[in-house]
């Protein structure tokens, strides 16, 4: 396989498609076309199905195991969501404050190998980390 032509998927396993799917599309503002139903697929700069979601129930059923909804903040996995520059980042984490969104790790941080994050739990206690790379003009981190 030649990972530099795979597109790469990212898949949630959700209890609440209905929050969830709202959550990620009217809270973040990520484009998808869900109108209901076990599965929702969201388009990303990386194009469409770069992240989706389906039922965790009906993935339970199909690889017929028993149904186990995890508890708390998820700590096997972050989804990165990267922002072109840090004050984007600042725009952001107060536009999620704005809405009364969690951040179990507080406000953002710039840490000295170049990245400026804060995280996000979304309903279900996954944790989106939400961050940028680029300083660009706002001088930040310096």
């Amino acid at each position: 396989m030649d990972g530099k032509r795979v597109r790469v998927g990212a898949c949630l396993f959700v209890g609440d498609m209905d929050r969830m799917a709202r959550f990620y599309r009217d809270v973040l503002g990520l484009h998808t076309d869900w109108a209901g139903g076990n599965f929702a697929e969201f388009e990303t700069a990386g194009g469409p199905t770069t992240l989706f979601m389906y039922s965790r129930r009906e993935f339970a059923k199909a690889i017929d195991q028993a149904y186990r909804p995890p508890r708390g903040i998820n700590q096997s996995f972050e989804i990165a969501l990267w922002l072109p520059e840090y004050a984007d980042v600042d725009r952001e984490y107060e536009r999620l404050s704005e809405l009364g969104v969690s951040f179990p790790c507080g406000a953002p941080v710039t840490f000295d190998f170049g990245i400026r994050n804060f995280y996000v739990a979304d309903p279900e206690g996954n944790l989106l980390e939400i961050g940028s790379m680029n300083a660009g003009e706002s001088g930040l981190g310096e």
